[in-house]
Formats: C-alpha cells, sequence, structure tokens
C-alpha cells in the first residue's frame, strides 16, 4: 500500500508524498501526517509554502550538497520549522557530476556512461552512502526517536539521497520492503521527475523538444528509481553487517529503547 490516492500536487516540489499507510511486518501502519517526502523546496510556491506550513512540521531534512544547492537555490523558509542541511555526498562530487550533465557532449557522455557504466555509477553511489553516511543516518533516526516529528526528508530531486533515508526510516520502523520498494518507485511518474535543463532543451520537463534520444537514454539512469539500486543498497547492508537489525544496532546506533520509541510515534 502506499499514499499515492492523498497526494497533493505542489506547484513547485516535486515528488512530494505522505508515507503514512505503509504497512509494518507485524501488522502496523504507518501513521499518515508524520513521515514526507519531496525534492527541494527552493521553487515553493506560496501557496506550496503555506500547505507545507499546515503540516506542522517539526524538521526538514537536506540532504542536498552545496553543489546542489548553489544549482537549485535555497528552500523557501518555513515559519517555526527547524531546517537541518545534512549532505550524504561529496560536493565536489556533485560540480562534476552537473557539468556532464548539463554541458556534456554525446561523444563524452558515451565514453563515460554507456555499456552499463551509468547504472554501476549510481549502484555505488547507494553503496557508498549506505556504508559511509552512518553517522548521519543514525543522527536521523535518534532525533525522530526523541521527537522530531513532523518530518520532511528531501534532497533535489527527492529520490536517491531521499529516498534512501526514507528506506531506512521505514526499515527500522519494520515496514515491508515490497511496499518500500513500491514508494520508491512512485519517484518515476512524470509528474514527479526532477527538471534538468541542458543546452539542447529540457531533458525532463513535459516538452523534451531538441534532446537528443541518446542522450536522453545515457543520462537516464541518473534520474529514474531502479529497483536494482535500493537493491544495491539492501545488499551492502547484508555484506557489510550481515542483516538490518545489526545494521540499524551496530551501523547506525539505534538503541532497542529507541526503536522502541520510534515505533510508538510512527506507527499506528
Amino acid at each position: 500500500m502506499t499514499s499515492e490516492a492523498v497526494e497533493p500536487v505542489l506547484a513547485g516540489v516535486r515528488n512530494f508524498r505522505d508515507l503514512g499507510g505503509l504497512p509494518t511486518t507485524d501488522g502496523r501502519r504507518v501513521r499518515q501526517g508524520m513521515l514526507f517526502r519531496s525534492g527541494h523546496l527552493a521553487r515553493a510556491t506560496d501557496q506550496d509554502a503555506a500547505f507545507l506550513t499546515r503540516l506542522g512540521l517539526h524538521t526538514v531534512y537536506d540532504f542536498r550538497n552545496d553543489a546542489d544547492i548553489a544549482l537549485d537555490g535555497t528552500d523557501v523558509a518555513l515559519p517555526g520549522v527547524r531546517n537541518v542541511n545534512m549532505p550524504l555526498t561529496d560536493p565536489a562530487h556533485g560540480v562534476e557530476f552537473w557539468k556532464l550533465v548539463r554541458d556534456g557532449e554525446v561523444a563524452v557522455l558515451r565514453e563515460e556512461l554507456a555499456d552499463g557504466r551509468a547504472v554501476a555509477r549510481m549502484q555505488e553511489s547507494y553503496a557508498d552512502i549506505v556504508r559511509t553516511r552512518t553517522a548521519e543516518h543514525g543522527r536521523v533516526l535518534r532525533e525522530l526517536a526523541e521527537g522530531s516529528v513532523p518530518v520532511l526528508m528531501h534532497c533535489a530531486a527527492g529520490k536517491d539521497r531521499a529516498g534512501l533515508s526514507v528506506a531506512i526510516t521505514l526499515l527500522a520502523l519494520g515496514v515491508e520492503q515490497e511496499a518500500i520498494e513500491a514508494d520508491y518507485l512512485l519517484s518515476n511518474a512524470p509528474h514527479r521527475r526532477y527538471e534538468v535543463h541542458r543546452g539542447d532543451g529540457a531533458l525532463e520537463a513535459e516538452d523534451r523538444k531538441g534532446i537528443d534520444p541518446e542522450v536522453r537514454e545515457l543520462l537516464a539512469p541518473f534520474f529514474d528509481a531502479r529497483p536494482v539500486y535500493l537493491a544495491t543498497a539492501y545488499a551492502t547492508i547484508a555484506d557489510v553487517w550481515g542483516d538490518v537489525d545489526t545494521y540499524l544496532s551496530r551501523g547506525l546506533g539505534l538503541t532497542d529503547p529507541l526503536r522502541g520509541a520510534l515505533r510508538d510515534r510512527f506507527l499506528a
């Protein structure tokens, strides 16, 4: 089950949704109005900001790095909301990535990304975040357990860094992995996708005129939510920690009392 049916469409914020309703393995469900995800808030309209304010958010976690923020802008301020910028990728990588996406010639893109290389880069990014960002994800879970709710998690597109952070939170809540993947894949809907412009047109806008079809194909792995990416994250957890419970306890420092408090807050 997903929250697709009750989702509002915001004018300047892509990929927004409430994770309420997702089922856990013990028969409970995530409470409505507690855990939200989206793309960045830099282009939120006044109406979008008013809607987000009415959610009563305690904390917004922004997982973008400096390169992302320089490209899209800082989040629109929401009154009374605690904003936490917690980059989950290296800023230098962001600069290199966006230069490639926006300005790379077809020959360069082909050399860098063809024959599965783009997918492999995405898989390695997911694995790297799981392996190296344990302090950040542990902090998020502890703060949520201690009361930093309701919460909105976002990155640039709300797909990868936010998607992983949401998935890890849902794992801690005991949400079924099938439901986690189903929610993750909602980011592929056309109206959710991050809008990227190149010198020859808009890549993910409704109007794609002028974009070389080969360029779209080469860059697609960066802007798709693919099951193999989430599977890579799960495989990394298994390879490094053995299982999810050990990852949560030893990797992220989520004690049994904290995990119990987290579930009490988020589950009905």
